[in-house]
Protein backbone atom coordinates (compact mmCIF):
# COMPACT_ATOMS: atom_id res chain seq x y z
CA UNK A 1 0.00 0.00 0.00
CA UNK A 2 1.29 3.40 -1.14
CA UNK A 3 2.32 5.73 1.77
CA UNK A 4 -0.64 8.58 2.55
CA UNK A 5 0.47 12.05 2.20
CA UNK A 6 0.12 13.67 5.96
CA UNK A 7 -2.55 16.17 6.78
CA UNK A 8 -0.78 18.20 8.85
CA UNK A 9 1.77 20.27 7.33
CA UNK A 10 5.21 19.08 7.24
CA UNK A 11 8.30 21.13 8.27
CA UNK A 12 11.67 19.98 7.14
CA UNK A 13 14.49 21.24 9.93
CA UNK A 14 17.72 20.90 9.64
CA UNK A 15 19.74 20.71 12.28
CA UNK A 16 22.84 23.28 12.04
CA UNK A 17 26.17 22.84 13.15
CA UNK A 18 26.47 19.59 15.11
CA UNK A 19 29.08 21.13 17.50
CA UNK A 20 26.65 24.29 18.16
CA UNK A 21 23.89 24.70 20.00
CA UNK A 22 21.43 23.71 17.32
CA UNK A 23 20.66 20.27 18.51
CA UNK A 24 20.06 22.00 21.68
CA UNK A 25 17.52 24.19 20.49
CA UNK A 26 15.77 21.11 18.62
CA UNK A 27 15.48 19.06 21.00
CA UNK A 28 14.27 21.43 23.65
CA UNK A 29 11.67 22.89 20.99
CA UNK A 30 9.94 19.84 19.36
CA UNK A 31 9.77 18.32 23.17
CA UNK A 32 6.91 21.31 23.52
CA UNK A 33 3.67 18.56 22.84
CA UNK A 34 1.39 21.17 21.20
CA UNK A 35 4.13 21.67 18.25
CA UNK A 36 3.53 18.10 17.89
CA UNK A 37 0.27 17.99 17.57
CA UNK A 38 -0.23 20.52 14.95
CA UNK A 39 2.28 19.45 12.20
CA UNK A 40 4.58 16.72 11.53
CA UNK A 41 8.61 17.32 11.72
CA UNK A 42 10.85 15.88 9.54
CA UNK A 43 14.59 16.75 11.36
CA UNK A 44 17.79 16.00 9.32
CA UNK A 45 21.01 15.51 11.44
CA UNK A 46 22.83 13.24 13.11
CA UNK A 47 21.84 11.12 16.22
CA UNK A 48 24.12 11.26 18.48
CA UNK A 49 24.37 15.20 18.93
CA UNK A 50 20.55 14.98 19.26
CA UNK A 51 20.41 12.60 21.72
CA UNK A 52 23.52 14.08 24.14
CA UNK A 53 21.27 17.62 23.92
CA UNK A 54 18.37 15.31 24.99
CA UNK A 55 20.29 13.65 27.79
CA UNK A 56 21.63 17.08 29.37
CA UNK A 57 18.41 18.48 29.19
CA UNK A 58 16.75 16.05 30.97
CA UNK A 59 14.13 14.88 27.83
CA UNK A 60 13.39 11.44 27.13
CA UNK A 61 13.97 10.60 22.98
CA UNK A 62 10.72 11.45 21.27
CA UNK A 63 11.61 10.75 17.70
CA UNK A 64 11.69 7.79 15.12
CA UNK A 65 14.54 7.30 13.69
CA UNK A 66 15.32 6.22 10.15
CA UNK A 67 18.18 6.10 7.76
CA UNK A 68 18.05 8.32 4.93
CA UNK A 69 15.95 5.69 2.78
CA UNK A 70 13.12 6.95 0.96
CA UNK A 71 11.17 3.92 1.89
CA UNK A 72 12.25 3.57 5.21
CA UNK A 73 11.12 6.88 5.45
CA UNK A 74 7.58 6.66 3.86
CA UNK A 75 7.02 3.78 7.07
CA UNK A 76 7.15 6.53 9.46
CA UNK A 77 5.07 9.37 7.76
CA UNK A 78 2.70 8.74 10.59
CA UNK A 79 4.99 9.55 13.50
CA UNK A 80 4.80 13.49 14.48
CA UNK A 81 8.73 13.49 14.70
CA UNK A 82 11.21 11.29 11.98
CA UNK A 83 14.72 12.16 12.64
CA UNK A 84 16.63 11.11 9.31
CA UNK A 85 19.87 10.18 10.21
CA UNK A 86 22.57 11.69 8.07
CA UNK A 87 26.17 10.23 8.05
CA UNK A 88 27.43 10.07 11.68
CA UNK A 89 30.29 10.69 14.02
CA UNK A 90 31.44 11.38 17.31
CA UNK A 91 33.07 14.00 19.32
CA UNK A 92 31.52 16.94 17.91
CA UNK A 93 34.35 19.61 18.41
CA UNK A 94 32.65 22.74 19.95
CA UNK A 95 34.48 25.03 17.27
CA UNK A 96 34.35 25.83 13.47
CA UNK A 97 35.47 22.52 11.68
CA UNK A 98 35.39 21.28 7.97
CA UNK A 99 33.36 17.72 9.51
CA UNK A 100 30.58 19.55 10.94
CA UNK A 101 30.42 21.99 8.11
CA UNK A 102 29.93 19.74 5.60
CA UNK A 103 27.30 17.98 7.91
CA UNK A 104 25.16 20.88 7.78
CA UNK A 105 25.59 21.83 4.44
CA UNK A 106 24.28 18.42 4.00
CA UNK A 107 21.21 18.71 6.49
CA UNK A 108 20.31 21.47 4.45
CA UNK A 109 20.72 20.46 0.75
CA UNK A 110 18.12 17.05 2.05
CA UNK A 111 15.17 19.62 4.06
CA UNK A 112 15.60 21.52 0.37
CA UNK A 113 15.16 18.34 -1.50
CA UNK A 114 12.00 17.50 0.63
CA UNK A 115 10.12 20.74 -0.36
CA UNK A 116 11.02 20.43 -4.11
CA UNK A 117 8.94 17.09 -4.29
CA UNK A 118 5.48 17.37 -5.74
CA UNK A 119 2.60 18.79 -3.61
CA UNK A 120 0.58 15.06 -4.18
CA UNK A 121 4.36 13.03 -3.00
CA UNK A 122 4.38 11.74 0.39
CA UNK A 123 7.52 12.75 0.99
CA UNK A 124 7.19 16.40 0.31
CA UNK A 125 7.63 19.02 2.79
CA UNK A 126 5.38 22.21 3.40
CA UNK A 127 8.61 24.15 4.71
CA UNK A 128 11.86 24.61 6.11
CA UNK A 129 13.37 25.46 9.43
CA UNK A 130 16.95 25.66 9.55
CA UNK A 131 19.01 25.55 13.13
CA UNK A 132 22.31 27.43 13.13
CA UNK A 133 25.63 27.04 11.09
CA UNK A 134 28.75 28.24 11.04
CA UNK A 135 29.59 29.92 7.59
CA UNK A 136 33.09 29.54 8.65
CA UNK A 137 32.84 26.06 8.98
CA UNK A 138 30.89 25.86 5.25
CA UNK A 139 33.71 27.61 3.93
CA UNK A 140 36.16 25.26 5.68
CA UNK A 141 34.39 22.70 4.22
CA UNK A 142 34.72 23.80 0.84
CA UNK A 143 30.55 25.61 0.65
CA UNK A 144 32.07 29.57 0.95
CA UNK A 145 30.55 30.51 -2.43
CA UNK A 146 27.34 30.27 0.03
CA UNK A 147 27.50 33.06 2.70
CA UNK A 148 24.68 31.17 4.25
CA UNK A 149 21.09 29.63 4.49
CA UNK A 150 19.37 32.50 2.61
CA UNK A 151 22.05 32.18 -0.75
CA UNK A 152 22.06 28.70 -0.73
CA UNK A 153 18.04 28.61 -0.76
CA UNK A 154 17.51 30.65 -3.16
CA UNK A 155 20.33 29.24 -5.17
CA UNK A 156 18.32 25.64 -5.17
CA UNK A 157 15.15 27.10 -5.02
CA UNK A 158 15.64 28.98 -8.37
CA UNK A 159 14.66 32.50 -6.91
CA UNK A 160 14.97 35.59 -9.01
CA UNK A 161 15.11 37.83 -5.88
CA UNK A 162 15.25 37.39 -2.43
CA UNK A 163 15.75 38.93 0.89
CA UNK A 164 15.93 38.50 4.78
CA UNK A 165 12.88 39.35 6.88
CA UNK A 166 13.16 39.36 11.01
CA UNK A 167 9.95 39.10 12.83
CA UNK A 168 9.77 40.33 16.30
CA UNK A 169 6.90 40.76 18.37
CA UNK A 170 7.90 44.28 17.99
CA UNK A 171 9.42 45.18 14.66
CA UNK A 172 9.55 43.80 11.04
CA UNK A 173 12.87 44.37 9.53
CA UNK A 174 14.17 43.46 5.72
CA UNK A 175 17.35 44.04 4.37
CA UNK A 176 18.43 45.37 1.22
CA UNK A 177 21.69 43.51 1.70
CA UNK A 178 22.98 40.59 3.72
CA UNK A 179 25.72 38.97 4.00
CA UNK A 180 27.84 41.80 2.44
CA UNK A 181 30.71 43.25 3.89
CA UNK A 182 30.28 46.60 4.93
CA UNK A 183 32.60 48.40 2.57
CA UNK A 184 30.88 46.58 -0.23
CA UNK A 185 27.49 47.24 0.24
CA UNK A 186 27.36 50.53 -1.54
CA UNK A 187 28.64 48.66 -4.39
CA UNK A 188 25.93 45.97 -4.17
CA UNK A 189 22.75 48.77 -3.92
CA UNK A 190 21.24 49.43 -6.95
CA UNK A 191 17.53 50.89 -7.86
CA UNK A 192 16.33 47.82 -8.77
CA UNK A 193 17.66 45.88 -5.42
CA UNK A 194 16.12 48.49 -2.76
CA UNK A 195 12.97 48.20 -5.35
CA UNK A 196 13.02 44.58 -4.55
CA UNK A 197 12.94 44.91 -1.42
CA UNK A 198 10.61 47.04 -0.57
CA UNK A 199 7.95 44.69 -3.21
CA UNK A 200 9.13 41.67 -1.39
CA UNK A 201 8.43 43.12 2.18
CA UNK A 202 5.03 44.69 1.29
CA UNK A 203 3.78 41.00 -0.05
CA UNK A 204 5.24 39.34 3.28
CA UNK A 205 2.94 42.08 5.26
CA UNK A 206 0.16 41.13 3.72
CA UNK A 207 1.04 37.26 4.06
CA UNK A 208 1.16 38.12 7.67
CA UNK A 209 -2.45 39.64 7.52
CA UNK A 210 -1.57 43.38 7.20
CA UNK A 211 -3.85 44.56 4.33
CA UNK A 212 -2.11 48.15 3.83
CA UNK A 213 1.65 48.05 5.49
CA UNK A 214 3.27 50.80 5.87
CA UNK A 215 7.14 50.54 4.90
CA UNK A 216 9.50 52.99 6.22
CA UNK A 217 12.92 52.98 4.43
CA UNK A 218 16.06 53.88 5.85
CA UNK A 219 18.94 55.85 4.18
CA UNK A 220 22.37 54.58 3.67
CA UNK A 221 24.78 57.41 5.22
CA UNK A 222 24.39 59.32 8.20
CA UNK A 223 21.69 61.54 8.65
CA UNK A 224 20.03 59.92 5.36
CA UNK A 225 22.93 61.53 3.58
CA UNK A 226 22.12 65.16 4.75
CA UNK A 227 20.77 66.09 1.52
CA UNK A 228 23.68 64.65 -0.20
CA UNK A 229 26.32 66.34 1.75
CA UNK A 230 27.40 63.03 3.32
CA UNK A 231 26.94 60.82 0.65
CA UNK A 232 24.30 60.47 -2.71
CA UNK A 233 23.11 56.92 -2.32
CA UNK A 234 19.88 58.38 -0.96
CA UNK A 235 19.32 60.63 -4.07
CA UNK A 236 20.95 58.49 -6.62
CA UNK A 237 18.96 54.66 -5.32
CA UNK A 238 17.12 55.02 -2.74
CA UNK A 239 14.44 57.90 -3.25
CA UNK A 240 14.23 56.51 -7.14
CA UNK A 241 13.38 53.44 -5.79
CA UNK A 242 10.70 54.36 -3.16
CA UNK A 243 9.12 56.66 -6.03
CA UNK A 244 9.16 53.57 -7.79
CA UNK A 245 7.21 51.89 -5.22
CA UNK A 246 4.49 54.66 -4.85
CA UNK A 247 3.75 54.27 -8.18
CA UNK A 248 2.34 50.85 -7.34
CA UNK A 249 0.15 52.40 -4.85
CA UNK A 250 2.42 51.33 -2.01
CA UNK A 251 2.34 53.54 1.41
CA UNK A 252 6.40 53.67 1.36
CA UNK A 253 8.59 56.51 2.78
CA UNK A 254 11.49 57.68 3.17
CA UNK A 255 14.46 57.53 3.42
CA UNK A 256 15.06 58.05 6.98
CA UNK A 257 18.31 57.94 9.14
CA UNK A 258 18.69 54.54 10.20
CA UNK A 259 19.36 55.62 14.32
CA UNK A 260 15.71 57.41 14.26
CA UNK A 261 13.25 55.65 12.01
CA UNK A 262 13.30 52.34 14.37
CA UNK A 263 12.11 54.28 17.19
CA UNK A 264 9.20 55.45 14.73
CA UNK A 265 8.04 52.05 14.08
CA UNK A 266 8.35 51.25 17.57
CA UNK A 267 6.03 53.66 18.33
CA UNK A 268 3.21 51.98 15.42
CA UNK A 269 4.17 54.99 12.62
CA UNK A 270 5.58 51.57 10.81
CA UNK A 271 4.54 48.06 9.81
CA UNK A 272 7.94 47.26 8.33
CA UNK A 273 11.57 48.99 8.05
CA UNK A 274 13.44 48.07 5.11
CA UNK A 275 17.10 48.33 6.06
CA UNK A 276 20.42 49.20 3.92
CA UNK A 277 22.78 46.69 5.29
CA UNK A 278 22.72 43.74 8.16
CA UNK A 279 23.54 45.33 11.90
CA UNK A 280 21.76 48.54 10.59
CA UNK A 281 18.38 46.25 10.47
CA UNK A 282 19.63 43.66 13.22
CA UNK A 283 21.05 45.80 15.95
CA UNK A 284 17.47 47.22 16.77
CA UNK A 285 15.75 43.67 16.57
CA UNK A 286 18.31 41.80 18.68
CA UNK A 287 19.07 44.71 21.61
CA UNK A 288 15.04 44.51 22.09
CA UNK A 289 13.26 40.97 21.22
CA UNK A 290 16.72 38.55 21.78
CA UNK A 291 15.31 35.52 21.97
CA UNK A 292 11.77 36.17 20.39
CA UNK A 293 13.12 37.15 16.92
CA UNK A 294 12.65 34.94 13.63
CA UNK A 295 14.70 34.95 10.42
CA UNK A 296 12.40 34.56 7.51
CA UNK A 297 13.32 34.23 4.07
CA UNK A 298 11.51 36.31 1.41
CA UNK A 299 11.04 35.51 -2.40
CA UNK A 300 11.63 31.16 -2.16
CA UNK A 301 8.73 29.45 -3.30
CA UNK A 302 8.21 27.79 0.09
CA UNK A 303 8.33 28.94 3.43
CA UNK A 304 11.81 29.05 5.40
CA UNK A 305 12.28 30.31 8.97
CA UNK A 306 15.21 30.32 11.25
CA UNK A 307 16.16 31.31 15.10
CA UNK A 308 18.05 34.91 14.51
CA UNK A 309 20.40 33.29 16.83
CA UNK A 310 24.28 31.71 15.34
CA UNK A 311 25.84 28.66 16.48
CA UNK A 312 26.77 30.02 20.10
CA UNK A 313 29.99 27.48 20.28
CA UNK A 314 30.95 28.81 23.81
CA UNK A 315 27.65 27.21 25.66
CA UNK A 316 27.32 24.26 23.60
CA UNK A 317 27.05 21.46 25.04
CA UNK A 318 25.90 22.75 28.45
CA UNK A 319 21.74 23.06 28.10
CA UNK A 320 22.09 26.73 28.90
CA UNK A 321 20.35 27.63 24.99
CA UNK A 322 17.25 29.22 24.95
CA UNK A 323 15.39 27.58 23.10
CA UNK A 324 12.52 30.32 22.39
CA UNK A 325 13.72 32.02 19.21
CA UNK A 326 13.07 27.99 17.85
CA UNK A 327 9.49 27.56 18.86
CA UNK A 328 8.63 31.51 17.07
CA UNK A 329 10.44 29.95 13.76
CA UNK A 330 8.84 26.70 13.94
CA UNK A 331 5.33 28.33 14.90
CA UNK A 332 5.78 30.90 11.72
CA UNK A 333 6.72 28.31 9.55
CA UNK A 334 3.87 26.17 10.15
CA UNK A 335 1.67 29.39 10.41
CA UNK A 336 2.95 30.37 7.24
CA UNK A 337 3.04 26.96 5.24
CA UNK A 338 -0.91 26.66 6.16
CA UNK A 339 -1.41 30.02 4.68
CA UNK A 340 0.02 28.97 1.70
CA UNK A 341 -1.89 26.14 1.37
CA UNK A 342 -5.08 27.28 2.02
CA UNK A 343 -4.22 30.11 -0.72
CA UNK A 344 -3.18 27.39 -3.12
CA UNK A 345 -6.41 25.32 -2.70
CA UNK A 346 -8.56 28.50 -2.78
CA UNK A 347 -9.89 27.92 0.99
CA UNK A 348 -7.88 30.79 3.00
CA UNK A 349 -7.26 28.32 5.77
CA UNK A 350 -6.46 29.89 8.99
CA UNK A 351 -3.22 28.61 10.92
CA UNK A 352 -3.63 27.76 14.33
CA UNK A 353 -0.20 27.40 15.41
Amino acid sequence: MPARRPTRPVIALSLGDPGGIGPEVVVKALANPELRQIAHFRVYGVESALAEAAEKAGIDPYWWGVEADERLIASALDQDVVLVRQSDTSGFSRVHSKVSGELSFQFVESAIRDTQRPAHDPLAASGIVTAPISKKAWSLAGRGKYPGHTELLARRLGARRSAMMFVSPRFKVVLASAHVPLMDVRNVLTIGRVLDTIDLAHEACIGLGISRPRIAVCGFNPHAGESGELGDEETRIIEPAISLAQESDFDVRGPFPGDTVFQRALAGEFDLVVAMYHDQGLIPVKLLDWDRAVNVTLGLPTVRTSPDHGTAFDIAGQNKASESSMVEAIRLAIRMAITRAGRSDGRGARASA
